[in-house]
């Protein structure tokens, strides 16, 4: 298995790429041709499902279940960066956040976002 940060190396260096192909050869460039409407609407359809995976594997914890769970996070995640990559930010954006964020209790990170104390 190759390591996180390498595959998402690789994955961001595919959806630069993917700027310059065809929206008739390549379904990311497909996306980017139809604009943030369009990718807004694959990342809203992979969220739901993702949702109902999460839902499944809850309700019974088997194999199949799992694998499907694992699957629709990875569409999730793929289509997230592909929005991502649309407006001009990769994985790297996203991971440097989450380092920021290590250490610092959720309540009080989002308690910081809000304004809230």
């Amino acid at each position: 298995m190759s390591e996180p940060a390498g595959v998402l190396s690789q994955l961001d260096e595919t959806l630069a790429a993917r700027r310059e192909a065809e929206p008739d050869e390549s379904y990311v460039a497909s996306l980017y041709a139809g604009g943030s409407e369009a990718i807004l609407a694959k990342v809203a359809e992979e969220a739901e499902e993702f949702a109902e995976a999460l839902l499944a594997l809850a309700e019974a914890d088997e194999p199949e279940r799992r694998s499907a769970l694992i699957h629709e996070a990875a569409d999730l995640w793929f289509h997230s960066l592909v929005g991502l990559h649309h407006l001009g930010l990769q994985s790297g954006d996203i991971l440097a956040e989450l380092g920021r964020r290590q250490g610092t209790s959720g309540h009080r990170e989002k308690a910081a976002r809000s304004g809230s104390p």
